[in-house]
């Protein structure tokens, strides 16, 4: 039998067509940021943070992802390039006078010894070791380059959404008792200290996931692979996908829409009415309003919401201490979302929902499209659907019914939770069954 040409070999025609993709995506949406936004995309400012400072963001973190597939020799190596280029690149601007922005110090030398790797990987690599090395490199700049991304998304839906659509779901709302309103009350109660605390855990979600995706990959360099499935995958779908959504359904948030905006000034003159915290929005026939052009549109579904669920959900089968850290996370990222008025309660479900469906479509592309996973991201994604179609057309009857669509809701919610744990834990046992059974004996010489 003639063995086909390597270039046609489906894995390598999938990596091809998915990296033709990605480019040409990237590209769209710089095009797309230079022309709403009059700024640069995701592509010339991550190209312009080899020399210029950088934006804070996960830049360390990337690096720290990407040294899974290195050796402990290497890993330092790796990491005292970076931190000799940063402090290079600091002691350069400092003598020439450059200003930079508080935060922006650091990060060029993570990126330096990232790119350095994949020039290792090409010019001194072959077979296996240089496509585990390029895999390395990959996923450190892919979460770096998911945060350039994520920017150019939000700057995109503050742009081209003029209208959003914040009194539907804030009248859905009261099907849930409006938990923003009272969330925000409570953390005003609790003074500074509580708004410090959660602010802080609300911003350093990325750091969660990095510790939980660094235990979960701790063992690639010495079994030169990766697993199956991580939670850096299910993060960078969500953080892809979720955007998408915020175009089909603009919404600024309560603090916004309802308040004086995050600074504390800034949305008043674009509000609604200056209601929340301390007063419900009243019941009354909703209709989209005009926003500024500089808020973005990220509030439908709730996307940290979404990835403190993926979080608690890859943090399950870690140490104790791992466990406790992610439910810890998940209980307080909502009550930030909440307590901030960055959300209401209708987009953590939403949120929920679609992270689970999410996480189950990986798993089942994982398991060679298992038809139960299948039905699952189907309902899945039907009840996400069904949410948002609710929110935009049934608002009122979800706010003066709110004992039969409140429940419904998180019955709704619920149901995804429980097929989920039920499809999991059935792949489970299959997996585990093989060792428990008589291994064959071989054949005595």
């Amino acid at each position: 039998m003639i063995e086909s040409a390597p270039w046609r070999r489906p894995r390598v025609v999938l990596w091809t067509t998915a990296g033709l993709v990605a480019i040409a995506f990237l590209i769209g949406l710089e095009i797309t940021a230079r022309r709403y936004g009059g700024v640069a995309g995701p592509l010339t400012t991550q190209v312009g943070e080899v020399i210029f400072a950088p934006k804070p963001g996960p830049l360390y973190g990337g690096l720290a992802l990407m040294m899974v597939v290195l050796t402990w020799r290497q890993r330092f190596i790796a990491a005292g390039v970076a931190v000799g280029v940063d402090v290079v690149f600091v002691l350069a601007r400092w003598t020439l006078g450059v200003h930079v922005p508080e935060g922006h110090l650091f990060g060029n030398g993570a990126l330096w010894a990232m790119l350095g790797c994949a020039v290792l990987a090409i010019t001194r690599r072959t077979g296996r070791e240089r496509a585990l090395l390029l895999k390395g490199v990959g996923l450190g700049l892919l979460l770096v380059t998911g945060r350039k991304i994520g920017d150019s998304w939000l700057l995109i839906t503050s742009k081209t959404r003029p209208t959003v659509l914040d009194p539907y779901v804030a009248t859905a709302d009261h099907a849930l008792g409006n938990p923003s309103w009272l969330a925000g009350r409570l953390l005003d109660a609790t003074g500074s200290i509580g708004s410090n605390v959660l602010g802080l855990i609300y911003a350093q979600l990325a750091v969660a996931a990095i510790v939980v995706a660094l235990y979960q990959l701790r063992n690639v360099a010495a079994e030169r692979r990766f697993p199956r499935h991580h939670l850096v995958r299910t993060f960078l779908v969500i953080g892809l996908l979720g955007p998408a959504i915020y175009m089909i359904f603009p919404v600024v948030g309560p603090v916004f829409a309802y308040g004086p905006g995050a600074s504390g000034t800034g949305g008043v003159e674009w509000s609604v009415a200056n209601l929340w915290p301390h007063t419900p929005t009243p019941i009354t026939m909703p209709h989209p309003v005009p926003y500024d052009g500089i808020t973005p549109r990220n509030c439908m579904p709730s996307l940290h919401t979404a990835w403190a669920t993926a979080i608690f959900i890859h943090s399950r089968k870690g140490p104790r201490l791992l466990r406790y850290a992610g439910t810890f996370w998940l209980i307080a990222t909502l009550s930030a979302t909440l307590g901030f008025g960055y959300h209401y309660g209708v987009d953590l479900v939403a949120g929920v929902v679609f992270a689970l469906t999410v996480e189950m479509a990986l798993r089942t592309f994982d398991r060679g499209w298992d038809r139960s996973g299948l039905r699952l991201v189907a309902y899945g994604t039907a009840v996400f659907a069904a949410l948002l179609v609710s929110y935009r057309w049934l608002p009122v009857e979800m706010a003066t019914h709110p004992w039969v669509f409140g429940p419904l809701v998180l019955l709704a919610m619920g149901s995804v939770i429980h097929g989920y744990l039920r499809t999991t834990r059935r792949w489970a046992v299959p997996d585990a069954a093989p060792a428990l059974l008589p291994q064959p004996q071989p054949e005595p010489a």
